[in-house]
């Protein structure tokens, strides 16, 4: 299945890579929430590209899957920055937008390999 996906992917992960090293220029909880974004943001593409190569359809399956829970949990993340008024929510809203956008592409995809 070969989509734009893949950069799509990169591309947010870069814009995830960004935000976290304005966030780690602060300590505290700004610094703890830069982490657990940027592990779940970049992940996202990783297993993306590790679907790409996949050896089988569930393998597939499976890589996507992962995706796709990585990006709810960077979109649980991004939502707590800017409900926290950590990042302003005009600055988080269109990486927020892009990560629900994500999040509907890759489920779409996973149910339509699991018929």
């Amino acid at each position: 299945m070969k989509t734009d996906l893949p950069e799509r992917t990169f591309a947010f992960a870069k814009r995830i890579v960004k935000l976290c090293q304005t966030l780690e220029e602060h300590s505290g909880v700004a610094e703890t929430l830069s982490r657990q974004l940027i592990r779940s943001g970049t992940s996202i593409g990783a297993n993306v590209e590790e679907g790409q190569a996949s050896q089988s359809r569930k393998d597939f399956r499976l890589k996507y899957n992962i995706a796709c829970k990585e990006a709810r949990e960077t979109l649980y993340w991004l939502r707590l920055l800017a409900e926290t008024e950590i990042v302003p929510q005009d600055r988080l809203q269109p990486m927020m937008d892009e990560c629900n956008e994500l999040v509907a592409i890759l489920t779409s995809i996973v149910k339509k390999l699991r018929d």
